[in-house]
């Protein structure tokens, strides 16, 4: 396996950071809408041959609406109401026909202006909101993380509670709800042709990193003139590992921000929360995903907080919390975490 190249090339953390808000409060603020339809419907696919279905300037925003990925027969078969099914998801169910090879109903692509191969698009994940008040939970013969010891399909239907913000599992059960979109992505190469949606990659794509959540920003290397963006695959909340294959699958509506950084060069999706700094790691081997994500936090703490590769390993160990993201996309998927608050005044002043 060829190693990894730092995906934050030369510019500081903190200094990107900055730049971004800068770049942001230059450009326009306009919020467009991007409603669900089977017009903007991409199923199953990443694809920098696709068709934009909205263009706007870095710095806008955009209101994004995406689906429960299922189809109305399956909800109303595991007891879903008909009335409840969206006829979003009807009128994409019936009309969508360029579908796969992956499963899952993305909203885009967005179509993002300057932005170009090498550049990196920052998506500042404003809001995240629930769009239906049910999830669903399923598993089948073979899916999930141990398909052996369950060799058939079940769904179940979760209600939700968006004014408790907890998913009623089962009597004396709630959850607490935590949405975000489990897939978020840019279109890939345009060698690499139409790609399954389900396994992330170096588009990003189904991450299903459950620290996307609102005010998390995610860092995307661009393959493609316009970045083509690509989101949806909702989830209400999620464990790490996603062990049966889903999650709170529900649908979704949220607020992202766009911001095309020629300042910034990576190779591999990042991601930066208001309290961590989160590498990640991709590939079908959990263990190589899982060393990858402990090299790229070293070479962002080599790079950004002028540590030795040493003293950047030793804090990995001693700070940095290494987690499963997903088990079951195929390409398995780690992160790891590192908490903002270690670095205080003198790491900053260093930097200077």
């Amino acid at each position: 396996m060829k190693q990894r190249k730092p995906f934050v090339g030369r510019a500081a953390w903190g200094l990107a950071l900055s730049m971004g808000l800068t770049l942001s409060a230059q450009a326009q603020k306009a919020t467009h809408q991007l409603p669900i339809t089977p017009a903007t419907a991409a199923w199953g696919y990443y694809d920098a041959a696709a068709a934009p279905v909205l263009r706007i300037k870095s710095g806008e925003s955009v209101e994004v609406h995406t689906l429960i990925t299922s189809t109305p027969a399956r909800l109303e078969g595991a007891g879903l109401p008909p009335a409840q099914v969206e006829p979003a998801l009807r009128d994409i169910t019936e009309h969508v026909t360029n579908k796969g090879p992956g499963g899952h109903i993305l909203t885009g692509p967005i179509f993002v202006e300057g932005a170009e191969p090498g550049d990196v698009l920052e998506v500042r994940i404003q809001s995240v909101k629930l769009a239906i008040p049910y999830a669903y939970n399923a598993f089948g013969p073979k899916s999930g993380f141990i398909p052996e010891d369950f060799g058939y399909a079940k769904m179940k239907i979760i209600p939700l509670d968006e004014k408790k913000m907890v998913a009623h599992f089962a009597p004396g059960i709630d959850v607490p709800l935590r949405p975000f979109f489990g897939s978020m992505g840019v279109a890939p190469p345009a060698a690499s042709g139409r790609i399954n949606s389900a396994p992330p990659g170096i588009h990003g794509g189904n991450l299903d990193n459950k620290e996307l959540v609102a005010g998390t920003t995610l860092y995307l290397p661009v393959h493609a003139a316009g970045a083509l963006f690509f989101v949806g695959d909702g989830h209400a909340g999620q464990g790490n590992g996603e062990v049966d294959i889903t999650a709170l699958e529900t649908s979704l509506s949220g607020t992202l921000q766009f911001i095309v950084r020629k300042d910034l060069h990576q190779t591999w999706p990042r991601a930066e929360t208001p309290t961590a700094y989160i590498s990640m790691g991709l590939n079908e081997d959990l263990t190589l995903a899982a060393k990858d994500a402990v090299r790229e936090m070293i070479a962002v703490l080599v790079a950004e907080k002028h540590l030795t590769r040493d003293e950047a390993y030793m804090l990995c160990s001693i700070a940095g919390d290494l987690d499963v993201t997903q088990v079951v996309d195929g390409t398995r998927g780690a992160h790891m975490l590192m908490p903002k608050s270690i670095f205080g005044k003198a790491s900053k002043e260093k930097k200077k």
